[in-house]
């Protein structure tokens, strides 16, 4: 299996895996797919990789601009990340959050948030700071990870497209 970034042409993949990978989950609203299309579509992917073996494309994860209140830049949101139904629990997303990240703090990002399990995201190093909040949220399913710098204070906000916007 490799990982590359996303090229012209994995569109459609990208999208049936992801919505696949998300079909039937009670913690979702079934939208992943199309935020990830919205995204593509306000040039917001900052980071879209794919994971590829000879089945094709079975994997993908998307990372995206995010806003703080206090104006501090250089913060990224991590998702979604979806793994073809068939190949999950094969360690494929973990390797893509990883190689993600590693991207990330090449680019020299502050830091990344995402939404996700209390179970799984800390194995990556995030975790929960009082002084960063996501609204509207219960806080264990909210964490940051610093990747470089301290923790800011303030409130944050995905990128226009996980709202049903592509502004």
């Amino acid at each position: 299996m490799m990982i590359r970034a996303e090229q012209a042409g994995d569109e459609e993949a990208i999208g049936e895996i992801t919505e696949a990978a998300f079909a039937g989950k009670d913690y979702s609203d079934q939208t992943e797919h199309l935020i990830v299309t919205r995204l593509r579509a306000a040039h917001g992917l900052t980071i879209s990789l794919v994971a590829e073996d000879e089945d094709g494309i079975i994997g993908h994860i998307a990372f995206s601009p995010a806003t703080l209140s206090g104006g501090e830049r250089g913060w990224f949101g991590l998702g979604p990340v979806s793994v073809r139904p068939d190949r999950q629990g094969q360690g494929i997303g973990a390797k893509l959050i990883r190689e993600g990240l590693d991207r990330l703090r090449d680019l020299g990002a502050e830091g990344c948030v995402v939404v996700g399990s209390p179970q799984l995201y800390p194995k990556f190093g995030f975790g929960h700071h009082a002084s960063l909040t996501y609204p509207d949220l219960p806080a264990e399913y909210f964490m940051i990870l610093p990747l470089r710098g301290s923790v800011p204070s303030g409130i944050v906000a995905f990128h226009p497209a996980f709202y049903g916007s592509a502004a």
